[in-house]
């Protein structure tokens, strides 16, 4: 292998395939990046079993190759170079030699037989406009479990039927859902429970692009974004029926101003610590929002509620949570409808209710 590249270019490609390395593999080559040279390009990919990614970039190659190099270290020497091209060769037969100004470092190979190969999947892709999809990916996706003893909750629930897209995440504390149109029809229905963390991978691998095309199978999923390449596994276990979990009707709906609301949230949770419960209170007409922690201190802040009448009601919720709701409506203005201290709140943005945003409440001790 000989070849050179544009620093730039290369350092990117790094970047961009350097979040599927594996940190934790016992197999060495999982902890490397993939370089292969052929005519006038150079191919990186790399994987941690799950996900994995590869991208193309512009080379001039003198002569073409495979080689894994150890991928952390690729990255961090290589972002230090100075400006212009990289010349990359191998060199005494196990070592890839980078030269770029007079900086020099030859760095030890990995086993590149130990590298599972990467490909595109077979089948028809589904074209997604990127903006609905990074939104939407945005919205829901947080809302998504990080507990890897409950696997099926870590996913989020793609479906996509005729023109529609929804995406639905929780982890039994609270629920995102969110519907947008794709444009251009599928002939039949698409579903699939996708991890989390491989849909925001495919976020910044769309951005700036127009259009995303994914790809299912029945163990994988692909998205794919000019010379990028994402495939991930799909999530084995039941996902729950989510519609089960939203009341048929609520007792109180409130018009909010998002940004108010979320800034009162925000300050207050300072004083919300050592998980204290922030406390929504409701009487006619305003909404006061309260958090105090022994040994810290307490903080209030009140705001109009126009449609709230009737006896008061005080509900306490997870602030994280509560803010998180907000911050994802993307809205000036949302409606949040609630029934008692002890059931769920309902955050509700967009004309045809495209976001809900359910979060369950926590007793208070009064």
């Amino acid at each position: 292998m000989n070849l050179s590249v544009d620093r730039g270019k290369f350092v990117d490609a790094l970047a961009t395939v350097g979040r599927a390395v594996s940190t934790r593999s016992i197999i060495p080559a999982l902890s490397g990046i993939h370089l292969l040279a052929e005519t006038g390009a150079l191919t990186l990919t790399a994987t941690d079993g799950d996900l994995s990614i590869r991208t193309k970039i512009e080379a001039q190659v003198a002569s073409g190759g495979a080689v894994v190099v150890p991928g952390r270290l690729l990255a961090d020497v290589s972002r230090q170079l100075p400006s212009g091209e990289i010349s990359i060769a191998v060199v005494d037969g196990g070592l890839l030699d980078l030269q770029c100004g007079s900086a020099s470092f030859k760095l030890r190979l990995l086993a590149a037989d130990d590298f599972p190969s990467v490909s595109a999947l077979e089948g028809s892709p589904v074209e997604l406009p990127v903006a609905e999809f990074s939104e939407t990916i945005d919205q829901v996706a947080r809302s998504a479990s990080r507990d890897e003893t409950r696997p099926h909750l870590t996913g989020v629930l793609i479906s996509i039927e005729g023109d529609g897209l929804r995406a639905v995440a929780t982890d039994s504390y609270r629920l995102a859902v969110r519907t947008t149109k794709i444009g251009s029809p599928v002939a039949s229905r698409i579903e699939a429970n996708v991890p989390a963390r491989a849909l925001q991978e495919a976020v910044r691998i769309a951005e700036g692009g127009e259009t995303v095309a994914l790809t299912l199978t029945d163990r994988q999923v692909s998205f794919e974004s000019d010379e990028t390449l994402l495939v991930s596994r799909l999530i084995d276990g039941q996902f729950p029926d989510f519609e089960q979990l939203l009341p048929d009707s609520y007792e109180h709906v409130l018009d909010i101003d998002v940004a108010e609301l979320l800034d009162a949230v925000r300050r207050v949770s300072l004083l919300a610590q050592r998980n204290t419960p922030l406390r929504v209170a409701l009487s006619e007409g305003e909404m006061e929002i309260t958090a105090q922690t022994t040994d810290v201190g307490e903080a209030r802040e009140t705001i109009p509620a126009p449609d709230f009448s009737g006896e008061q009601l005080e509900i306490g919720f997870n602030p994280d949570f509560l803010r998180d709701g907000l911050d994802s409506a993307h809205t000036e203005r949302a409606r949040f409808k609630l029934i008692s201290a002890f059931r769920p709140g309902l955050i509700v943005a967009g004309d045809d209710d495209e976001f809900m945003y359910l979060v369950m409440p926590i007793r208070l001790n009064t």
